[in-house]
């Protein structure tokens, strides 16, 4: 891959292949569900331990860290970008604007792999989590995110 090109494909087969615990959140995870949503961006919830194995597995696709580990723990959240831009939030709970307290590790236990590509599963929270991540702002966008995750949540319980 040449500098300044990013390859999606790419960026997730590194993330699978590293172990790192990542969790794939906000909007980009909606678009991989299948919901009418655009967004520019990645958003991944990882495990506090697994910041530099996530950064080297961006490192592969030409992202760097915004913040060393030290202070991305501290802060709770760092990027990883170069013509990309991934935010990755490294909290052990979060939240939401309701004041429902939201683990990592929780969500992790309730995970579901979504296929990419043949070989490639990117690790999504469950619909009920991701509703959940949904609520920690409380932004119009999200509110209308978590509408549409209510709405694919139903069509998958009457299936």
């Amino acid at each position: 891959m040449r500098a300044g090109e990013f390859d999606e494909v790419t960026f997730f087969r590194a993330i699978q292949e590293s172990g790192a615990r990542a969790l794939l959140i906000g909007r980009r995870a909606l678009v991989l569900l299948g919901l009418p949503v655009l967004t520019a961006d990645y958003d991944f919830w990882i495990a506090m331990d697994d910041i530099a194995v996530f950064n080297t597995a961006a490192a592969r696709c030409d992202l760097r860290p915004t913040d060393g580990p030290e202070d991305a723990r501290r802060r709770g959240r760092y990027a990883v970008e170069n013509n990309e831009h991934v935010d990755v939030l490294v909290a052990r709970s979060v939240p939401t604007v309701d004041g429902v307290v939201v683990t990592f590790e929780d969500l992790w236990t309730r995970r579901r792999a979504v296929a990419l590509s043949p070989g490639i599963d990117i690790q999504v929270p469950g619909l009920d989590d991701l509703i959940l991540t949904k609520r920690f702002a409380d932004r119009a966008k999200d509110l209308e995110d978590i509408r549409l995750l209510q709405i694919l949540k139903a069509e998958s319980e009457e299936t």
